[in-house]
């Protein structure tokens, strides 16, 4: 399964922010859209990522304050992101390589959506869960015969 079909399941909802809104209302909107990231855009262009884990080490733990500091000095610039031809698996491994829980999908230089380790996690779960099905079906199907000595 390709990062193309997960987000035809999925979705393909982007959250954005500027590179110059607050940190505070970069957090109220993760909060009000209930997820850990928001890709920063500028113009169009991806030029950042900004997730929970960048506020707790960059402003809380710096004595920075959030309702002054702007989203662009404490985002990361340098995005890991993927393709959409790219595999699940793939994309679970530069997860775990790049120790990153969102990955925006990047078709060309545009940004057709964004894949989290949970979404990886449920559909890896979901297609174990059909394999056994089909494993199960096949041994209590009308085909299979235990071989009898």
């Amino acid at each position: 399964m390709t990062i193309r079909h997960l987000l035809e399941q999925k979705g393909r909802r982007l959250w954005t922010i500027g590179p110059n809104t607050t940190v505070r209302d970069a957090i109220a909107e993760m909060a009000d859209k209930n997820v850990g990231s928001l890709l920063v855009m500028d113009d169009g262009k991806l030029v950042g990522i900004i997730t929970e884990r960048h506020y707790a080490r960059n402003v809380v733990l710096k004595g920075k304050t959030s309702l002054t500091t702007p989203v662009k000095d404490i985002m990361e610039t340098n995005v890991t992101h993927v393709r959409p031809e790219q595999s699940v698996e793939l994309c679970m491994a530069l997860m775990t390589e790049k120790r990153v829980r969102h990955l925006p999908v990047l078709e060309g230089s545009e940004v057709i959506g964004i894949v989290s380790i949970g979404d990886l996690l449920k559909f890896i779960l979901s297609k174990k869960e059909a394999d056994i099905g089909q494993l199960e079906h096949y041994i209590q199907g009308d085909g299979w015969q235990p071989v009898r000595k």
